[in-house]
């Protein structure tokens, strides 16, 4: 079976912003949007799922009239929504069009390698590997993915953008209260002024984050002010950072099984930082040497488009928490 030529989806929806792209022989369209939230019902993301598709269809009627498939890459679609399966065959059923929902590894996976078979470490907001063995001689993807982590900001997230947030930000209490940091660590009195620059005084930090929805974004924004110090020297952010890399390619390590391709490519925001990078690389020579490490093909949203053209021409099968897909009824028409 051929990859259909015609326009596709592709929707990224992460802790920081979500974006989406119409794909077409003609070019592509691309918008961008809000991030996704987590309250007491769960996450945003079928919400904005649903807002994205919608403003597709307003946008872009004609275009999306053709469109073959729909590719969705959401963060926290495992644990943090009630029932994937079902958001997929209503989006299905909205668009009459084949749509694949996946957790957020498996699109930047796709982005990563370019369709390829290994294991990617995404540090994005959050973190998760997810490694697979790549496609069959039909081009088809068996359910065979590989998820490391992605466990949310107050459980795991090893190294992502709220997770070094947090790690940061407890280091900058720690000197609040007069406790040095175990383990010989530096003190963190630059990560200290550069909260209170960003969140005000620290008596006040409990109510800013704690009764965020958005809480985990807001942690990731730190991180950014953590990356800058330990570019410029602050000992304190530069062992976090290195902290962060290791914790990716442990992730990605633990992903890539025995059959996989001995290859890893690290992804998302993060990977821009060259302290993050140089770490993730020492720690896998350290410990796989024979793993080759790769430079991104593509990103996440590029994920999401070949996400949708793997679903338009059948070559997916769903995978219980990590993947899955919805066909419209035979019968049913667009609603656009």
């Amino acid at each position: 079976m051929t990859t259909p030529d015609g326009p596709v989806l592709g929707i990224d929806i992460g802790g920081t912003g979500s974006r989406m792209t119409l794909t077409s022989p003609e070019g592509r369209e691309d918008v961008v949007g809000p991030r996704a939230e987590v309250s007491a019902e769960g996450s945003s993301a079928p919400q904005l799922a649903a807002e994205l598709v919608d403003t597709a269809c307003r946008n872009w009627p004609e275009q999306m009239a053709a469109v073959r498939g729909i590719g969705i890459g959401a963060t926290g679609v495992t644990s943090l929504v009630a029932d994937p399966g079902g958001l997929t065959r209503e989006l299905a059923a909205l668009a009459g069009v084949a749509v694949a929902v996946a957790t957020d590894a498996v699109t930047a996976h796709l982005g990563a390698l370019g369709g390829q078979g290994g294991a990617v470490a995404a540090l994005g907001t959050g973190a998760i590997a997810v490694g697979h063995p790549g496609p069959d001689p039909a081009g088809s993807f068996p359910p065979r993915w590989r998820r490391v982590d992605g466990w949310g900001h107050l459980l795991g997230d090893r190294g992502g953008g709220a997770w070094l947030g947090r790690q940061g930000l407890e280091l900058a209490i720690r000197c609040v209260d007069g406790v040095p940091p175990g383990g010989g660590a530096s003190d963190g009195e630059q990560l200290l002024d550069a909260a209170v620059r960003r969140f005000g005084p620290p008596g006040d930090w409990p109510a800013q984050l704690y009764t965020r929805q958005d809480r985990a974004g807001v942690l990731a924004e730190f991180a950014r002010d953590v990356v800058e110090l330990a570019h410029a020297g602050d000992a304190a952010s530069a062992e976090l950072v290195a902290r962060a890399g290791a914790e990716a390619a442990d992730s990605a390590l633990a992903a890539l099984e025995e059959d996989h391709p001995a290859q890893v490519v690290l992804t998302g925001g993060l990977s821009g930082s060259h302290a993050v990078r140089t770490a993730f690389s020492a720690r896998l020579t350290s410990r796989s040497p024979a793993v080759v490490e790769h430079q991104a093909a593509g990103d996440p949203l590029d994920g999401a488009v070949r996400l949708a053209r793997l679903v338009a021409a059948g070559r997916l099968l769903p995978q219980e928490g990590v993947l899955w897909l919805g066909h419209p009824d035979r019968d049913s028409e667009r609603t656009w």
